[in-house]
């Protein structure tokens, strides 16, 4: 809720940057408005478009904001580890809090609950396929 609440914030200062400034909490009280009326939709297929547009949205303030800042003058790019083992066991490590982070697993039960299923062809099969695939494309990320 509040980084939706401060994206929020950020696209109103970027399309009106001269207009009168909200507090944050404003924009955290609007976004949860929208979650709260999407809630209400039946199903995930109702909502999969909005999903698809949020994503798009975040990911191109990331981007616009990353690139009107530009190059810091004043930042160290390189690795912080003085050798290659803490280099490998640091990037484990990131992979582990990704992977922590990651709430498809609450996801996958929903369409789990959703795939027909019969004792003579069980959804495991299927379902244990495309939780391994979304974990490799996660740990990928």
């Amino acid at each position: 809720m509040v980084t939706g609440g401060k994206s929020l914030q950020k696209v109103h200062k970027l399309i009106c940057g001269n207009c009168t400034p909200f507090k944050t909490k404003y924009f955290i009280m609007i976004f949860a408005s929208i979650h709260f009326v999407l809630a209400h939709l039946p199903n995930f297929n109702s909502i999969s478009g909005i999903s698809l547009v949020a994503a798009v949205i975040y990911s191109t303030i990331a981007w616009a904001a990353s690139v009107h800042k530009g190059i810091q003058e004043d930042v160290d790019y390189g690795y912080k580890s003085p050798d290659p083992p803490t280099t490998v066991f640091s990037f484990f490590s990131a992979l582990g809090d990704v992977a922590f982070a990651y709430a498809g697993h609450n996801v996958v039960l929903e369409i789990q609950a959703t795939i027909p299923s019969s004792p003579e062809k069980p959804s495991k099969k299927p379902m244990w396929k495309g939780v391994v695939v979304a974990y490799i494309v996660v740990g990928l990320c």
